[in-house]
């Protein structure tokens, strides 16, 4: 078995964004030379998500809308705002939305279902974060 790892690194320049990383994650399968596995991607980051859904804008602007709903930015209104941070809405925008996928490697492609995609989720850009992608297989 082969085993390959790789950190993608992401800036997003506001405080929440979507990027689509499909791209990056297939180039690094082709680097691997794996054609048979498994394809971890993890937000290495507690206020960041990685999550699989539809490249549709509509679809991203409701995502916003309804984290913001269930999660409010609110500079003094999570407990965890006494550490001195701000940022408790990201913290529960990332559980919500998730910290990992792990995709089927067949033929050397990305095992994915019609629409499928690769997002990286940010709840509290301005800053460098990073996503590891390991993939595992022959």
């Amino acid at each position: 078995m082969k085993s390959f790892r790789r950190e993608l690194w992401f800036e997003v320049p506001t405080r929440r964004g979507f990027i689509n990383i499909t791209n990056r994650v297939e180039e690094c399968l082709a680097e691997s030379g794996i054609v048979e596995g498994l394809c971890l991607v993890n937000a290495m980051h507690i206020t960041a998500s990685v999550f699989i859904n539809d490249d549709e804008g509509g679809l991203h602007q409701d995502f916003d809308r309804w984290l913001e709903q269930l999660a409010p930015f609110d500079p003094a209104g999570y407990a965890h705002h006494g550490t001195g941070e701000d940022n408790g809405d990201a913290h529960l925008k990332r559980t919500i939305m998730g910290r990992e996928v792990v995709v089927a490697v067949t033929n050397g492609r990305l095992d994915f279902g019609p629409w499928e995609q690769v997002f990286y989720g940010e709840f509290d850009g301005r800053r460098r974060k990073r996503v590891l992608v390991k993939i595992i297989g022959e």
